[in-house]
């Protein structure tokens, strides 16, 4: 029932009298009441309830007045700093040295310093706070003292200053009447607001324009005496082509009297007193020159000459900044008859560099003719070579050595070694003659280094073991990037001739990591190479402190080495020490991840048991009487009956005559008769299907192998090695 009787709305204290007399009547009553049924008591409980609720209402109301005297303290602090604040702003921008004002985000003027708006002294009674800018902007505009650009109303220079007012940062400067200028900045504050700053340049326009005043009467005078000390004639003329300014060169080469060249002269006065005397010799006209004089627009530069006696002048004119023209005038006439000199020099001169240039390209048609002829003459020679090379070591090995005697036995073992040594003469020479005539061919791909260093380490140990020579190989299980044959071929070589030039200690084959790449290493104990002879080395038939011969070598390996490196294009080196020995090594890239080993080169079989093939046919087809009887016999005494032919008809006919598949077929390349090796093997497959066959050649033609592998036909090369037909012949 409380609420119902105090008004929210009074002050406290009328609430607080409200209660109290309450609380007064409430307790009269209690007093009076007599009542034997206890409602007097009832009564004096409510009222002492409801004076402890008075209690506490009285005194949330006592709080609640002290914190709002308490904020009241504070913000009429506040506005005491507030308005210090305001009069130590308005100080400090009446301080400085500019004129200041400040817009507030709704573009309304709210304040500014005593020099905003200096030098013009009839807008000062127009500003006041609260004005807006663009009606600022036009109070400027219709100042008296504003000097506008020249052609600029009052109005356009107002709609330019709106215009600029858009940007954040605003920077230029403004003219004022009696020669002041004031520089104008203004920039946006965080809050949307503008700051305008006014800073009198005056002085510095002064002092810019009398310094440049300076500098332009200093270019002036040295322009002059540039002028003057030149060689060429010069003449200035203006936007009306009149005579401004020239040189005293001018005048000495168009021997004109300096009386008759004046300032203002016009450009038609001055050519019509100089084309009595030069012609133009250049196909340009009078007309066309006055017509680039006097041309509208932006003139192109112009040149043309002038010819008097022999004497020629080189014109040159073009346009300048203010539309004005120069003309320079160069005597070129020694120039033009060194120029013709010299011309007929080079005709001279070309004419003797044509007759050298035939004569070198007949001297070079020459040499490729010979270098030809030597490499067919090798390939031709090695090949005819080869076949009775070949016929001879089969003969050899057909020979049974069961009942011949120990001297017999060491007389055929030194002759196979001499046939070997001829056939890696031949072979060498073979290698030479492609690699020097560009016919070799490389198939780089990726090769399992690891494996071809134990194939070699498997090769070479039995020969470095018989000279007493320690051999070891520190191998990588890594891919590279190489031609497996002719890499093979290079460290054959290397490893060959580490052996053959070290005659105690040992031989190390190292491969080593390098950045994307392996580097090869053969390291020898030998004598040594002196540093001028590490070139000579590469050389053909060149070997060191020995001659080239059949039984120590032909001085090829190296100069094979050196031609297949640059091929593969895998870098080479070597370095050595007297006495010390030396390393020669080669530089092979890393093959990527994923690429498939490409398969090695076949290497030569070791020694095996001899085994008989009984019960096979073969057929040797050849047309070289001897080889084909060598290898009969060598077939025959490993058990095999052998049908031969001369030429690829023979042997068709006699298949068909006896009515007979021999189990295998040896067919040499070049039968004659118009069919090859490769020709008769695919008809054989044509008419009997996929039988086993090898084609015999000792031709390495690029061409003629990859004929082969295109039609999946194994190849075996003359002089053929008697352990490669026997594995073969086990491989049946």
């Amino acid at each position: 029932m409380i609420p119902s009787i105090l008004n929210p709305g009074d002050p406290p204290e009328r609430q607080i009298a409200k209660l109290l007399t309450i609380a007064q009547v409430l307790m009269r009553r209690v007093e009076q009441d007599t009542d034997d049924s206890g409602a007097a008591y009832a009564q004096f409980q409510r009222a002492a309830m409801l004076e402890d609720q008075v209690r506490q209402r009285t005194r949330d109301l006592e709080r609640a007045l002290d914190l709002l005297n308490e904020s009241n303290a504070r913000l009429a602090l506040a506005n005491r700093s507030a308005e210090a604040a305001r009069q130590n702003l308005a100080s400090a921008i009446e301080t400085i040295q500019e004129g200041f004002a400040l817009f507030d985000a709704e573009e309304r003027l709210v304040l500014f310093n005593s020099r905003f708006g200096m030098h013009m002294d009839d807008i000062r009674p127009k500003l006041r706070p609260g004005i807006s800018f663009d009606d600022y902007v036009d109070v400027v505009a219709q100042s008296g003292h504003l000097a506008l650009p020249r052609d600029t109303s009052p109005d356009d220079w107002a709609a330019r200053r709106k215009r600029r007012h858009l940007d954040r940062h605003v920077i230029f400067n403004v003219a004022v009447a009696g020669d002041h200028w004031m520089q104008v900045s203004e920039h946006r504050t965080s809050d949307g607001g503008t700051v305008i700053l006014q800073t009198d340049v005056t002085d510095i326009i002064r002092n810019e324009r009398q310094e440049r005043g300076k500098l332009l009467d200093d270019q002036a005078r040295m322009i002059r005496a540039t002028l003057d000390h030149i060689t060429q004639g010069v003449s200035i003329f203006d936007a009306e082509a009149r005579l401004v300014g020239w040189n005293d060169r001018l005048g000495k080469l168009l021997t004109l009297p300096l009386g008759r060249v004046r300032r203002g002269i016009s450009f038609e006065t001055l050519i019509d007193r100089f084309q009595t005397m030069f012609a133009f010799s250049d196909g340009t006209t009078q007309g066309e020159v006055l017509a680039w004089a006097h041309g509208a627009g932006r003139r192109q530069p112009i040149s043309f000459e002038l010819r008097r006696e022999g004497q020629i002048l080189a014109v040159f004119g073009q346009e300048m900044p203010d539309t004005g023209f120069v003309l320079s005038f160069t005597d070129v006439t020694s120039e033009r008859a060194a120029i013709e000199a010299m011309a007929q020099a080079n005709e001279t001169l070309e004419a003797r560099v044509m007759e050298r240039t035939l004569e070198l390209e007949d001297a070079l048609a020459r040499a490729e003719r010979a270098i030809a002829s030597r490499s067919r003459f090798v390939a031709a020679a090695s090949h005819d070579l080869l076949q009775p090379l070949s016929a001879a070591k089969l003969f050899i090995s057909s020979i049974d050595d069961a009942g011949l005697g120990p001297a017999v036995r060491e007389s055929l073992e030194k002759t196979q070694n001499a046939l070997l040594s001829v056939e890696g003469i031949l072979g060498a020479l073979l290698d030479i003659s492609k690699l020097e005539s560009g016919r070799a061919a490389v198939s780089v791909g990726p090769v399992h280094l690891g494996r071809m260093l134990t194939q070699l380490r498997d090769e070479f140990g039995a020969i470095a073991a018989a000279k007493g020579l320690g051999l070891s190989f520190r191998a990588l299980d890594v891919t590279v990037q190489s031609d497996a044959t002719y890499l093979r071929r290079i460290l054959q070589n290397l490893i060959g001739n580490a052996i053959r030039y070290t005659t105690k200690g040992r031989v190390l084959v190292a491969a080593r990591l390098r950045a994307g790449a392996v580097r090869l290493e053969v390291w020898d104990t030998g004598p040594g190479i002196p540093e001028e002879e590490q070139d000579n080395i590469f050389k053909e038939f060149h070997r060191l402190n020995a001659r080239a011969s059949a039984s120590e070598g032909m001085g090829l390996g190296l100069a094979i080495v050196e031609r297949a490196a640059a091929l593969l294009g895998h870098p080479l080196g070597v370095s050595s020490r007297l006495g010390s020995g030396s390393c020669f090594l080669l530089q092979v890239p890393l093959a990527g991840e994923g690429a498939e080993v490409a398969p090695l080169a076949a290497t030569p079989m070791q020694a095996t048991t001899r085994r008989r093939f009984t019960n096979r046919i073969g057929f040797v087809v050849e047309n070289d009487e001897d080889l084909r009887r060598a290898l009969c016999l060598l077939l025959e005494k490993w058990g095999i009956s052998v049908l031969d032919a001369a030429n690829a008809e023979d042997a068709l006919s006699l298949i068909e005559e006896l009515g007979i598949l021999p189990d295998f077929f040896l067919v040499d390349q070049q039968l004659g008769a118009g069919m090859t090796g490769i020709a008769f093997i695919l008809r054989l497959r044509r008419l009997h299907g996929d039988i086993p066959a090898r084609l015999v050649t000792a031709n390495r033609n690029p061409e003629v192998a990859a004929e082969a592998d295109a039609h999946n036909v194994r190849m075996m090369m003359k002089p053929i090695d008697s352990r490669a037909l026997e594995s073969f012949l086990s491989s049946l």
